[in-house]
Parts: C-alpha cells; sequence; structure tokens
C-alpha cells in the first residue's frame, strides 16, 4: 500500500484537475480541502478525486447537530478519511461517528473519521498565546485519547508525536501524518517536520505530503521519488 496522500492545495479547478492526473498513478490518494471544497463544491472535488481514494480535510467543528450533518452532506462523496476538530469534544465527535454509521448504511461505504489534535504549524509557544495547556506533545496525547475514546478512527498529528501516540493508542489506530519534508525540501510554514521513511518507521499509517510534490517542477517525478524512497 502507497500511504501518501497528496494534497492539493488550491481552489483553481484546472489546477486540481492537472495536479491529479499527474500525481494519482504514484500516491496512495488525494487530499483536498477546505478552499478547494468552498470555491469547487461537491461535484468538483468527485470529479477531480475520480477514482482515486480522497482524503476531505474540512476539519469540521461545531456543535455536535452541525457536525453530524456535515458528515451526511458529505457522505456521497465517499471519501476515505475526513478530519474534524477533537477540541469540539466527545459529544461532538460521538455524533459524527453515528452520522458516519448512518451514511454508510445507505452509501455503503464507511467514511474513516479523523480527529485534529494541535496544527503542525503551531509550536508550544503558539499553544500558551491561546490558552491551551502545553507542551504541545501532551495536548496531541490527551485529544487523541479522547479521540479514541470518543470512537473515531484515528487523529492527525506532527511526525514528532507518532512513536508516542502508536505505544498510546495500538497498532490498528490510524495516525495521519503532515508535515513530511523529504531531503533538501523548503520547511515553509510547518514547524513540526520529519522525513517520510522515519515518520513511516515511527509508526505513522498514513503520509499527507503537499508542497514537495505539488510546487516540483514536475509533481509526478516528485511523487515516484518519494514512493521509490519508502519502497527501499
Amino acid at each position: 500500500m502507497n500511504p501518501v496522500f497528496a494534497a492539493l492545495d488550491t481552489t483553481d479547478l484546472d489546477c486540481a484537475r492537472g495536479l491529479a492526473a499527474a500525481v494519482a498513478p504514484h500516491v496512495g490518494g488525494l487530499k483536498l480541502g477546505l478552499e478547494f471544497f468552498l470555491a469547487q463544491g461537491l461535484a468538483n472535488t468527485a470529479a477531480v478525486a475520480g477514482a482515486t481514494p480522497l482524503f476531505l480535510d474540512l476539519k469540521l467543528h461545531d456543535i455536535p447537530n452541525t457536525v453530524a450533518g456535515g458528515v451526511r452532506a458529505i457522505a456521497g462523496l465517499k471519501p476515505e478519511f475526513l478530519t474534524i476538530h477533537t477540541a469540539g469534544g466527545s459529544a461532538m465527535m460521538r455524533a459524527a461517528v453515528d452520522a458516519a454509521a448512518e451514511a454508510a448504511a445507505q452509501t455503503g461505504h464507511r467514511i474513516k473519521l479523523l480527529g485534529v489534535t494541535v496544527l503542525t504549524s503551531l509550536d508550544d509557544g503558539d499553544l500558551d498565546a491561546v490558552g491551551q495547556r502545553g507542551p504541545a506533545a501532551d495536548q496531541v496525547r490527551r485529544l487523541a485519547l479522547l479521540a479514541r475514546a470518543s470512537g473515531l478512527d484515528g487523529v492527525i498529528c506532527s511526525p514528532m508525536e507518532v512513536a508516542a501516540l502508536r505505544a498510546d493508542l495500538g497498532a490498528d489506530f490510524q495516525l495521519v501524518v503532515p508535515g513530511i519534508r523529504p531531503a533538501g525540501a523548503a520547511l515553509g510554514d510547518q514547524k513540526r517536520v520529519m522525513g517520510p521513511r522515519d515518520a513511516i518507521a515511527a509508526g505513522a499509517s498514513r503520509l499527507v505530503i503537499g508542497r514537495p510534490i505539488t510546487e516540483a517542477p514536475d509533481p509526478a517525478a516528485a511523487a515516484r521519488a518519494i514512493a521509490a524512497e519508502l519502497a527501499a
């Protein structure tokens, strides 16, 4: 299984289509996020993903009834993964789990729900500034344990937390990891990063890689190189 989801972080439909066509044969799935979904809607999101597994990164965060409604609203897309914020609390997460189960009875497809713990753009100082208890690794662990107890399929976490979370949460819990930077790639706005092979070795289930693929001179070649690195 190729664990890489290529993040197509754009609002431009033609750009997303071109990138998807180029990299889909060389990755395990495509990630489309809030900016694309808001700009292009359900139909174009489905068109870009095609038959490639879709990671729909919407980071839903609202009262339980609204988040459950959001899960039902996108169920027809049949994404493999959908993100919600663990900071919404257990009742919200359980409502999303129930909605996913109800939708699966109608569509035949069970969406895997992933909890967002601490964004990889945040470090300990950022957490202090918004009144959250740090360090970041401790906050990630608290939220990940809450996500598992609430019935989620996995969490999003930085590479730096993977090994500890794998020990805490067991082999079957999905740990989906952004902040992946192959050797020589620019860090951009990511502060907690790791290389692809190291992240998998630490226990990551899936890797989310955006700019090192999509902003490369040849995105297909960049995706192939990462796949080859992971297979070596």
